[in-house]
């Protein structure tokens, strides 16, 4: 495989898994997760790093101890379109009749 189709495949990778921790993050947080798990904190600590820049943006709705995280939402398709645009940026100059996926 070309270097550039390697790198963007990394790329999607990277995203991949952080977009993974973010689902896991926003299912927790919908289902009302025992934030006194080990596992359930540990995910928060990992996922809260990614969702932090888009807190606020807007109002959350609480169900009781249900919560919908939007900040996440928001930053998962956030990070969808960067690794869309960088993978993209990767593969630019691929020539005409080029099968590489």
């Amino acid at each position: 495989a070309d270097s550039r189709v390697v790198m963007s495949r990394i790329v999607w990778y990277v995203v991949g898994f952080i977009i993974a921790l973010l689902a896991i993050r926003v299912l927790l947080l919908m289902l009302g997760a025992n934030r006194d798990s080990g596992f359930v904190d540990f995910i928060y600590a990992l996922s809260g790093v990614f969702a932090a820049p888009f807190v606020n943006i807007f109002p959350a709705p609480t169900y009781g101890q249900f919560f919908f995280d939007t900040a996440s939402v928001v930053a998962i398709v956030v990070y969808a379109l960067i690794a869309w645009g960088i993978s993209k940026l990767f593969t630019l100059n691929r020539p005409a009749g080029s099968t590489d996926v």
